[in-house]
């Protein structure tokens, strides 16, 4: 195993598909391992550069090819697809992987640590719970409609108003109705209790680290998008430059072209939605009291707003959080304020010309 330049892994719950290469491309051996000797073979192989799928247990194996002193490169599944031919299988998986990890405009994503997964983690718990709530209080409130009871949308008015039909009953429910009322409120009430307890969580690990204290002057950034994009960005090496990192994150139009024509769409919503989300909700925030202010940034989002709409001028901003935090991150520097803000023309389609002071 000591001509293996390429080691493409398809993996699996219990069996793993391997195909090696040597620097010529020519294939060096195939082989299917179980998981209990999976590991005892690969640190038979010389080191060389590992390439799996993006799924869910590459990280850890990601750590430990690591330790063994291979070079991991991850690839996007939906990457690998359009390589796979005929028939799908683990053999024309590996096949497919080690055929990406050739291609040359192809990107890679880095192994995460231990420590950007916890965090990772945490939010996604979080996440989970706040679905979990707003479809609990949906159940509450159509479950009192079917009485005659109406309460508007939103977790607050059901935290307000349930308590009071509980208390005074003016309509009459049965004691079994009222039962199966209080049971799904106290549910709800525990709800609210771990989403605190995971929101501590989070400003625990936001205190005190440097990244993200740097990350929260950004306009829009607050704790919660400070510690996600601390995680995702680790020292930054995962991404070529801002554009790749807003590409990302979906931030970045889709295009439809053909010969000389060229057509760009909306925003591509791939990537991870949840810091997507995070984003568009904290530039939002800011283009609310950007009428007000006349420092450049907010100036910058008072002229696309009055070209675009609001809509426009949200995810404009959300893409140049993006690139700034990146740009921050990898040169371990404070957010500028006075910083002349720059857009590219394809982020503002909308607008029939890009004005002067967007060129600059």
């Amino acid at each position: 195993m000591n001509n293996i330049t390429l080691l493409a892994i398809d993996l699996a719950k219990n069996v793993f598909q391997l195909y090696g290469t040597d620097a010529r491309g020519k294939t060096v051996f195939e082989r299917r391992i179980r998981r209990d000797k999976f590991l005892d073979f690969v640190k038979t192989v010389n080191r060389c550069n590992i390439y799996m799928e993006g799924c869910g247990s590459a990280n850890y194996w990601g750590r430990e090819f690591i330790k063994l002193g291979h070079q991991v490169k991850l690839i996007n599944p939906k990457y690998v697809k359009p390589f796979v031919k005929r028939n799908k299988n683990d053999r024309n998986d590996s096949y497919a992987i080690a055929s990406a990890a050739r291609d040359p405009k192809m990107t890679f994503g880095e192994v995460k640590t231990e420590a950007q997964q916890d965090v990772q983690n945490t939010h996604r718990i979080r996440s989970l719970l706040i679905g979990q709530r707003t479809a609990l209080a949906n159940q509450v409130r159509g479950f009192l409609a079917e009485y005659g009871i109406i309460i508007p949308k939103g977790v607050t008015h059901v935290r307000k108003q349930v308590p009071v039909i509980l208390g005074n009953n003016e309509t009459n429910l049965s004691r079994l109705t009222l039962n199966n009322l209080l049971e799904l409120y106290q549910n709800l009430v525990q709800i609210d209790e771990k989403i605190e307890r995971y929101n501590k969580i989070i400003e625990d690990l936001f205190d005190g680290n440097e990244v993200c204290e740097r990350l929260e002057e950004i306009p829009g950034v607050g704790k919660l998008s400070a510690t996600i994009l601390a995680s995702v960005l680790g020292n930054g090496s995962g991404f070529k430059n801002g554009r790749h990192f807003a590409a990302f994150l979906g931030l970045t139009p889709k295009e439809h072209s053909s010969g000389e024509k060229d057509k760009l769409l909306g925003i591509s919503k791939g990537g991870d939605t949840y810091i997507r989300t995070l984003l568009i909700h904290g530039a939002r925030s800011v283009l609310l009291y950007s009428s007000k202010k006349t420092d450049v940034l907010s100036m910058w989002l008072k002229r696309i707003k009055e070209r675009s709409g609001a809509n426009v001028a949200a995810v404009a901003l959300a893409n140049k959080m993006a690139r700034m935090a990146l740009a921050m991150v990898k040169g371990n520097c404070d957010y500028k304020p006075n910083h002349k803000p720059r857009l590219q023309n394809a982020l503002i389609g909308a607008l029939p010309q890009t004005p002067e002071y967007l060129k600059a």
